[in-house]
């Protein structure tokens, strides 16, 4: 399973809100509502967060088995 705990922790570290995720990256809320609930998202969004946050893939999510 992926899980995302890690973007919540390193936005949380450097003071980005899901606010600025929202009007700032062009993330909408429903993304950021399936990203809190794990599920499926696309890879441009991913690219967004990582251009947004300044960071790599794997500091944003993990694999973890199930």
């Amino acid at each position: 399973m992926i899980v995302f705990d890690k973007l919540w922790q390193l936005m949380n570290e450097k003071g980005v809100s899901t606010y600025k995720l929202r009007e700032e990256c062009s993330i909408d809320s429903k993304t950021i509502r399936r990203l809190k609930a794990n599920e499926n998202i696309e890879t441009k969004t991913l690219n967004k967060l990582c251009q947004a946050l300044n960071c790599k893939i794997e500091d944003i999510m993990e694999y973890i088995p199930e």
